[in-house]
């Protein structure tokens, strides 16, 4: 399978297989991948928490979910969970992004969470990147210290969901060779 077939099976999952477990070796491989994930200067300003406790999975689970809004109340059903917790860039990045005014941990905790996802893709896993959580309360479960900020939760287990078509923009909506277009084109 060529990259782009692959990337067009993977899709976010909120639903899974509450029978099955997932095995230690797929997720030592994905931390492995995820750990190789490029980052600005080097500066790999993050640290993961695998989550497969179940009772602690659920506790997880349960910061996610606002069942009161239909968000997240899936999460129970995945065996893992995989929290991005960001640390402090280098030198080189912190001075960098102070120049450009860009957030460069930011950027890499987005490469890192791309990572993750692909690599479980590639174990035969689904995956659902979660942002909406209780953050405070993940910090308590998780023994993250307040200065530290939990970016990220993935959930990950075996998929019940059928593929979805996907529905993505057209190409000339989104890309433009040698120069920003617009709908005029100019």
């Amino acid at each position: 399978m060529d990259f782009l077939e692959f990337v067009s099976t993977r899709q976010s999952v909120r639903a899974f297989d509450t029978e099955r477990q997932v095995e230690k070796e797929k997720i030592e491989r994905i931390v492995a991948a995820a750990r190789l994930a490029p980052s600005a200067c080097n500066a790999q300003p993050w640290h993961l928490i695998v989550v497969d406790d179940p009772e602690l999975k659920n506790k997880v689970a349960d910061a996610t979910s606002a069942r009161a809004l239909g968000m997240n109340h899936f999460t129970k059903q995945a065996p893992v969970h995989i929290v991005l917790v960001e640390e402090k860039v280098n030198l080189t990045s912190g001075v960098g992004g102070w120049v450009k005014q860009k957030d460069y941990a930011q950027m890499d905790m987005g490469v890192i969470a791309a990572h993750v996802i692909l690599a479980a893709h590639a174990e035969g896993l689904g995956s659902c990147i979660l942002g909406w959580f209780n953050e405070p309360k993940m910090r308590e479960l998780l023994s993250i210290p307040d200065t530290k900020r939990v970016w990220l939760d993935i959930a990950v287990g075996y998929s019940v969901q059928p593929l979805r078509q996907k529905k993505r923009k057209l190409m000339p909506e989104v890309v433009s060779y040698n120069g920003y277009k617009t709908d005029s084109g100019k």
